[in-house]
C-alpha cells in the first residue's frame, strides 16, 4: 500500500502530495544525482521529538559538498521547514526524507548547468524490518554483490546512486528467502547491510567495521558507541571477516529506518542461541527509552516540535 501525506516541501513552498512532480529530463533521473537523508519523529509523553535532526542535516550538507551540490537554503531554514511540514501534515510521529537533487537543465553527465532542488517529505511509516523484528530478530545472507572500493564511490556520502548496489543486495536476499543482505567490502571483509550498519558481539565486546570498509557512518551507529560507553560495554571498530559473524554471540543492524534490529540467522547459521542477545537488548532498551521520552535525554539528541 502506497504511503501518503498532504503536503511536501519543495524549494521553499508547500505543495500538494499529488502535485509534487519534476521534469522527466531532470539530471537526477538519468544519472542518480541526488543526496538524501532520513530522520525519525517520535511521539513521547512530553510531545513529538525529532531525533538528531541537526546531525542528519549536517550529513546531507556534507554529502552534497562531496558532489559539488550547493544547497540554496541555510540548514536552519531546512530544519524549520521540517517542523512546519510535520505540523501542516498533522504528524506526531513520522519518517522524514529530505533530499537535494540535480534538476532540469542540460541532459549530459556534466551537472553544473542543472539547478539543485531541495525537497522534504514526511509520512507515517512503521518498523522498516517489521514490528516483531526488534525482538525476534531477522535472517540475513552474505551478498554476492560487494560494496565498491573506496576510490570508486564516496561511501561517506549518502547519495541515491550508491543505493543501486543496495537494491541488488536486498533483492538477492529476498529472492533467496532472507530478510536482509550483508555486503562485504572490496577486500572481502564485512561492510554493511543494504541500508544498515552491522555490529557483532563476542565475549562481551561489541565490534563494528570501520569507515575504511566502505560503510556509511550512520547516525544511529554513532548512538551505539555513546550508549555502549554509557553502559560500560567495550566497543571497538575492527575489520571483520565474514565468518566472525557466524561464530559471534550476537549480531544486530542499526539505521534510522531499521533502528536497532537483532540478527538471529546468517546464511542459515544460527547466531548465538538463536534469539535476541542480552547486550543487544540492553542497548535497545536505552536507545528506545531516550527516543520515546521515558528517560533523560542527557546527550541532547531530541528536539521537541513545540
Amino acid at each position: 500500500m502506497a504511503f501518503k501525506a498532504d503536503k511536501i516541501w519543495i524549494d521553499g513552498k508547500f505543495v500538494n502530495w499529488d502535485d509534487a512532480k519534476i521534469h522527466i529530463l531532470s539530471h537526477v533521473i538519468h544519472y542518480g544525482s541526488c543526496a538524501f537523508d532520513s530522520i525519525r519523529c517520535y511521539k513521547t509523553p512530553k510531545g513529538s521529538v525529532l531525533f538528531r535532526m541537526s546531525d542528519h542535516y549536517k550529513r546531507l550538507y556534507d554529502s552534497c559538498k562531496i558532489y559539488y551540490m550547493d544547497i540554496p537554503f541555510a540548514q536552519e531554514e531546512i530544519e524549520q521547514a521540517t517542523i512546519d511540514l510535520l505540523k501542516i501534515n498533522n504528524l506526531d510521529e513520522a519518517y522524514i526524507r529530505p533530499f537535494a537533487f540535480r534538476g532540469y537543465g542540460n541532459l549530459g553527465i556534466n551537472p553544473f548547468n542543472c539547478p539543485v532542488n531541495v525537497c522534504i517529505s514526511a509520512w507515517d511509516w512503521g518498523r522498516y524490518l517489521g514490528e516483531e523484528a526488534l525482538e525476534t530478530g531477522i535472517s540475513c545472507r552474505i551478498a554476492s554483490w560487494h560494496r565498491a572500493a573506496p576510490n570508486t564511490f564516496p561511501f561517506m556520502a549518502k547519495v541515491a546512486a550508491n543505493y543501486m548496489n543496495s537494491q541488488l543486495i536486498k533483492i538477492e536476499a529476498i529472492k533467496n528467502g532472507f530478510d536482509e543482505g550483508i555486503a562485504l567490502d572490496h577486500s572481502g571483509f564485512v561492510s554493511e547491510g543494504s541500508g544498515e550498519n552491522v555490529f557483532m558481539v563476542k565475549n562481551g565486546v561489541i565490534y563494528t567495521p570501520p569507515t575504511t570498509c566502505s560503510i556509511l557512518p550512520g547516525i544511529t551507529r554513532h548512538c551505539i558507541f555513546v550508549i555502549a560507553r554509557e553502559l560500560g560495554i567495550r566497543i571497538e571498530q575492527h575489520i571483520l571477516p565474514r565468518e566472525s559473524l557466524y561464530i559471534s554471540d550476537e549480531v544486530f543492524l542499526t539505521g534510522t529506518a531499521a533502528e536497532i534490529t537483532p540478527v538471529t540467522k546468517i546464511d542459515n547459521i544460527t547466531i548465538g542461541n538463536g534469539s535476541r542477545g542480552e547486550i543487544t537488548r540492553k542497548v535497545q532498551e536505552m536507545y528506545f527509552d531516550i527516543i520515546q521520552g521515558r528517560t533523560e535525554d542527557k546527550f541532547n539528541w531530541l528536539r521537541y516540535l513545540e
